[in-house]
């Protein structure tokens, strides 16, 4: 059973950091492109981030690019989203999901994702 948990979300003033992650479970994760979505009250889902295989390649929405960082240890079964220079526009539960190729995952095509981490960013 593959699961994909999200953690790190919290409560966090404007202009701080952030580090989520995403621990896989079920599935061999370095075959795995990685992404990270979210959604806000009221919106529609938004891609965010997502990283290659390997990590060589990565992608971001240009809403994030230049403040946030998505990264991956093969090792830990693991991904990494850290969001810096936090904007109060940030605040949204955070997803993370597993899919074939990360320009596919950047399209929102992905066979995986996980439940969720809230972020809440006050200005």
């Amino acid at each position: 059973q593959v699961q994909l948990v999200e953690s790190g979300g919290r409560l966090v003033q404007a202009g701080g950091s952030l580090r989520l992650s995403c621990a896989a479970s079920g599935l061999t994760f370095s075959s795995y492109a990685m992404g990270w979505f979210r959604q806000a009250p009221g919106k529609e889902r938004e891609f965010v981030a997502a990283i290659n295989r390997s990590g060589g390649i990565t992608y971001y929405a240009d809403s994030v690019k230049g403040r946030f960082t998505i990264s991956r240890d093969n090792a830990k079964n693991t991904a990494y989203l850290q969001m810096n220079s936090l904007k109060a526009e940030d605040t949204a539960v955070y997803y993370c999901a597993a899919g074939s190729l990360a320009a596919a995952v950047q399209r929102g095509s992905f066979d995986y994702w996980g439940q969720g981490t809230q972020v809440t960013v006050s200005s």
